[in-house]
């Protein structure tokens, strides 16, 4: 297709440009990403889409990524930087519209928040506000989406939610938890910001889009938790400040403090739908908040089985702590070691492991941990495996069953025995440049069911420290013995 059919997306790497981007790209589009750095882009486009280093904030980058472009979605915002995000906001905006202006874009689409200007909007909500109106003023229309509050695995506001819901069954809460508010799921969005590629060309226009519901943020933690099967008791206080609140995050939830604050700051404020016009532009049928909730936790659940850890424990926004790294309420801990063997050699022992080969350390633990589990009702060590030297998922491994295994390179287990959460156990091997040695990664990954989940893997991580460090050099002692062979 010519150039002129290009679409430009900036954002690719946050959480909805990167769902942005695998719908737009399976619809066919010609598309052109924007990035300050294009290698975390690498691996995630197809082999149609451009990538182009640049920043809003840098004019230069933005005149030469522009041309040829029809269309350009802006979803950039700087709330997560330190310093006065609003005037990074307002200069990034008034420099792309003004680029698009000079490269002949025909329009703008733009996501920002809800909320109406007369209520003494939070400094968030202001600067989104705020931000549409600079590009407004470039002279390109732009297609203006405002939302509230985004339901969807891995974003900000479900991953806040749900650490709040799966750690506290009992929580203090101010009072914005009793503010109304409209959340959409993120399918939804995404729905609409690509049916807006088809508007006829116009002026610029603002839609207010929103789930089915409104409610309360009280009420979506219960549905959360109603959903999770956990009891929980919300205790209404009138004093804690957004300030006090966002600090409270930085403990308990995956959310840095200085971004809770910002969107504490911005939860006093309604977000609900006031002009239905989008229902009559638009075919979407947004879903209500259950529904949303169950289609998050459903696609937590299918990337969280794709996830390869190696990737996760070092991406952005991870927060290593002592008891390895937390990436949302999940808790990762990973380690290596390299042996002097090619992939098939190396990865030999793990396909080997388990059953009458037993787990390369400290055995007699494991056959403790089995008895425990038997007496707690699980399944015990009794399993065994199918075969001694082949694997397929679905296999059954002790207390534990392959949930996905490419020879020579991955083995993840997923674990039956009786734990307060759930429990993964992934080895991955990578050959070195030249072919003759490899590294073994090992990585557990635990899901914590709420407070005693926590108290579980802290407890123990001492000894189940001692227990993975032991295996892993265990296996890389028998790569080496039977190299030697």
């Amino acid at each position: 297709m010519a150039d002129e059919t290009r679409v430009l997306l900036t954002g690719a790497t946050g959480y909805v440009g990167g769902r942005l981007l695998r719908a737009l790209e399976a619809k066919g589009i010609p598309l052109r990403c924007l990035a300050r750095r294009v290698e975390h882009l690498a691996g995630r486009v197809g082999p149609g889409t451009e990538m182009f280093q640049g920043d809003v904030q840098d004019r230069a980058s933005l005149d030469r990524a522009l041309p040829g472009v029809r269309v350009a979605y802006y979803l950039v915002h700087s709330m997560g930087s330190p310093g006065q995000f609003e005037e990074q906001d307002r200069r990034g905006a008034a420099n792309f519209g003004a680029a698009a202006r000079d490269a002949g874009v025909q329009r703008i689409i733009y996501l920002g928040g809800l909320g109406e200007p007369s209520s003494g909007l939070s400094p968030h909500l202001r600067s989104r506000h705020e931000t549409g109106e600079v590009l407004r003023a470039s002279g390109v229309p732009v297609v203006e989406f405002r939302t509230s509050i985004i339901l969807g695995s891995a974003s900000l506001s479900y991953e806040m939610m749900r650490a709040l819901v799966e750690r506290l069954p009992v929580m203090i809460c101010p009072r914005w938890v009793r503010v109304k508010t409209q959340p959409i799921a993120i399918e939804d969005v995404i729905q609409y910001m690509t049916a807006a590629l088809d508007l006829p060309p116009g002026p610029s226009r603002i839609f207010e889009i929103g789930g089915a519901d409104q409610v309360s943020y009280a009420e979506i933690m219960l549905e959360y938790a109603r959903q999770r099967g956990l009891r929980r008791l919300l205790l209404p206080v009138p004093f804690l400040t957004p300030y006090v609140s966002s600090l409270w995050l930085g403990l308990t939830t995956p959310v840095y403090a200085r971004v809770g604050r910002k969107l504490i700051e911005s939860l006093r404020n309604p977000t609900v739908v006031t002009d239905a016009s989008a229902n009559e532009v638009f075919a979407v049928q947004p879903m209500g908040l259950r529904q949303a909730i169950e289609r998050a936790t459903h696609n937590e659940d299918r990337e969280f089985a794709a996830t390869r850890w190696s990737d996760a424990s070092s991406a952005a926004g991870a927060q290593r702590a002592w008891a390895g790294v937390q990436l949302g309420t999940r808790l990762i801990d990973t380690r290596s070691i390299h042996v002097e063997a090619p992939p098939s050699a190396a990865f030999a022992p793990i396909r080997r492991i388990g059953g009458e080969q037993g787990w390369y350390h400290a055995d007699w633990l494991w056959r403790v941990r089995g008895f425990l589990d038997l007496l707690v009702g699980g399944v015990g060590l009794r399993r065994g495996r199918r075969d001694p030297e082949r694997l397929a998922v679905g296999d059954v491994l002790d207390f534990w069953r392959v949930e996905a295994y490419e020879p020579d390179e991955r083995l993840r287990l997923w674990a039956e025995m009786k734990v307060p959460g759930r429990a993964w156990l992934e080895f991955e091997v990578q050959a070195d440049a030249d072919g003759r040695g490899s590294t073994i990664r090992q990585t557990a990954v635990f899901d914590p069911a709420g407070l005693l989940g926590q108290l579980y893997w802290y407890g123990i991580y001492p000894l189940h420290a001692s227990i993975f460090q032991g295996m892993l050099q265990g296996i890389a002692n028998r790569v080496t013995t039977c190299d030697r062979s």
